[in-house]
């Protein structure tokens, strides 16, 4: 009897890790607004590393985060760490690309709580009512994210925060029109 309940268990254990193996590796999650400011106005607040506290759902998570800043206060190249609470954890952004009003694309390398390497992107598209924003981040799972995303939906997660972030970015720029 204990033979087939072994082989019952780990039965169970080869189908969840050939499940886990089976699913995508690339991800993507995309959040828009619009926005009643011109493209310049909200590319501004993204292009510019020291002006993410205004805006980011992540910085009021910690405010005694230590942050630090490298290379140019704007656009290519410049940096941006992080390091905090177990609901921050530890990072690092760098503008890979900037075009002024069109995109800003960031290199987005977690440490802690895990480690990753991801893409974020800002796109802004003028239309007759102002912008609109789109922020996304791509990247690839390990094996071990394909199994946490199991039963945890990462577009739920980081969306949300995206959209607090477009609701804030919104505010402020409309606010300086």
């Amino acid at each position: 009897m204990l033979l087939y309940i072994l082989l019952g268990v780990a039965a169970v254990i080869v189908l969840f890790l050939v499940i886990v193996a089976m699913q995508p590796a690339d991800f993507r999650v995309t959040r828009s607004a619009t926005i009643a400011a011109a493209p310049a106005a909200v590319f501004d607040e993204i292009n510019d590393f020291h002006r993410w506290e205004a805006w980011s759902p992540w910085a009021k998570l910690d405010p005694q985060a230590t942050n630090t800043f490298e290379g140019p206060s704007a656009g290519k190249g410049a940096m941006f760490a992080w390091s905090g609470n177990k609901k921050v954890g530890a990072g690092k952004m760098t503008i890979l690309d900037s075009r002024p009003a069109e995109l800003v694309r960031i290199k987005l390398e977690f440490l802690r709580p895990f480690a990753a390497t991801n893409t974020a992107e800002f796109t802004f598209t003028p239309e007759r009512s102002g912008t609109v924003i789109s922020w996304s981040m791509t990247g690839t799972k390990n094996f071990m994210s394909k199994a946490f995303c199991l039963f945890a939906n990462m577009d739920k997660m980081v969306g949300g925060d995206f959209e607090k972030g477009l609701a804030q970015i919104k505010k402020i720029a409309e606010t300086k029109k």
